[in-house]
């Protein structure tokens, strides 16, 4: 096991049985503490888990707190067996017994992601995988039959010899007949039908492996909850580092709305009930990175690199200063809205520090000891006069938060019961 010391990435390998019995490698990257949820991740045709879409989402994910296992299909990369004797179905049964492991230890896959013929593959065995509340299809085929495109020239070969040498990404693969007649007898239409999940389709527009015809009939099968992600620029192999990370930010943001969290004791915590004004904090990552909700929405809290932390969302400090900067440019715009001012664009810059009460002229008289110095910098942009961009400054003082803060402020703090 290693770690990523910027990420705080565990990276653990795997070897589990499928149902014939042969080994599968795999690799769980996981964030220190408790994940936010299990994802299990299918790779592409004739690919192997350290293919680089499937290692640059992995990686992604698990830098925002998924743990993510990957693993390597029959006959492929590390894993045992002879790859001219699988088939749609055998991959299908290699992610339920990759499932089952992760369920045996405890972490069971929450999430099944699908790059290419593997997105096919996790619509196929979502239903044998009960643990699945969420699916996500990357650039995959609604019909399974798609893939054998990659091999039209040697269909008649395979057809008649009952194998073929096929040339697939500068490799040479054995295709039998049973390969064929396996992918021609699969119908994902009603599987997709009857998922009763929450999917989500990511696909490129100009995928030219897989069209993006087929995310439109794989979402018009689908029932509700489902979303559709278009990955403009981006590759069917998602070469590019930022269509990865784009990738990733979207499948996390978009899980965290139907995934149960992970609780502390390591049972499963949906998110909390809240009225309007209440917020929730708490450590479901463990070590410094927090969840926060408020009734609507769901934001992470952390500390930089270092510090302690593992940067994956704003610092405490960080969220006040943002509470006081929006408070300030909405009061601002709000005002000038209402005396009808030419005010076209408004931001705030804020920064905190210590210093002693003499260094800034702000600050009140008779405090020798340090205290906290905010510095608010507002840009106006309009045709505004300077009488105009006075007033403005004064009322910036006047925003709620501003006033929170400056004035007395009592906390009680209690223990839950």
């Amino acid at each position: 096991m290693t770690l990523n010391a910027q990420a705080r990435i565990t990276r653990e390998r795997l070897a589990f049985l499928n149902r014939d019995g042969l080994q599968l490698a795999g690799l769980l990257e996981r964030p220190t503490g408790q994940p936010r949820a299990y994802a299990l991740f299918a790779h592409c045709f004739t690919c192997s888990k350290d293919i680089g879409a499937a290692t640059r989402i992995a990686r992604a994910l698990a830098e925002q707190g998924f743990a993510v296992l990957r693993f390597d299909f029959t006959g492929l990369g590390n894993s045992e067996g002879d790859f001219a004797n699988t088939n749609f179905s055998s991959n299908i049964d290699d992610l339920v017994s990759a499932a089952e492991h992760l369920a045996e230890t405890g972490c069971a896959p929450d999430l099944l992601i699908g790059h290419s013929l593997g997105g096919a593959a996790v619509l196929a065995a979502a239903h044998r995988i009960p643990s699945a509340k969420a699916v996500v299809t990357i650039a995959a085929p609604s019909d399974p039959a798609h893939v054998a495109n990659l091999f039209e020239n040697s269909r008649e070969e395979i057809k008649e010899a009952g194998y073929a040498q096929v040339n697939l990404v500068g490799r040479h693969f054995t295709i039998k007949r049973q390969f064929l007649e396996d992918i021609e007898s699969h119908s994902l239409h009603e599987q997709i039908a009857h998922l009763n999940r929450a999917l989500l389709i990511l696909h490129s527009p100009t995928d030219e492996v897989v069209g993006v015809e087929h995310a439109r009939h794989i979402y018009e099968a689908a029932k509700h909850p489902k979303s559709f992600i278009s990955l403009d620029r981006a590759d069917h192999l998602i070469t590019r580092q930022e269509d990865a990370s784009y990738v990733a930010d979207t499948i996390a943001i978009w899980a965290s709305r139907y995934l149960a969290r992970c609780a502390e004791d390591g049972g499963r915590m949906e998110s909390p009930a809240l009225q309007t004004g209440e917020v929730l904090v708490r450590d479901t990552y463990g070590h410094l990175t927090h969840e926060v909700f408020t009734e609507s929405h769901r934001l992470l809290a952390d500390e930089p690199i270092h510090e302690g932390g593992d940067a994956m969302g704003p610092s405490p400090y960080e969220y006040l200063l943002a509470a006081l900067g929006s408070c300030t440019a909405m009061t601002l715009r709000l005002y000038a809205e209402h005396k009808q001012l030419p005010l076209r664009h408004v931001s705030v810059r804020l920064t905190h520090a210590k210093v002693h009460a003499q260094d800034s002229e702000h600050c009140a008289e008779n405090h020798p000891e340090k205290l906290s110095l905010i510095t608010r910098e507002i840009t106006l942009v309009g045709d505004l006069t300077e009488a105009q961009r006075q007033r403005m400054l004064q009322i910036a003082d006047r925003c709620p938060v501003h006033r929170t803060l400056t004035g007395k402020i009592c906390i009680e703090s209690r223990l839950a019961t």
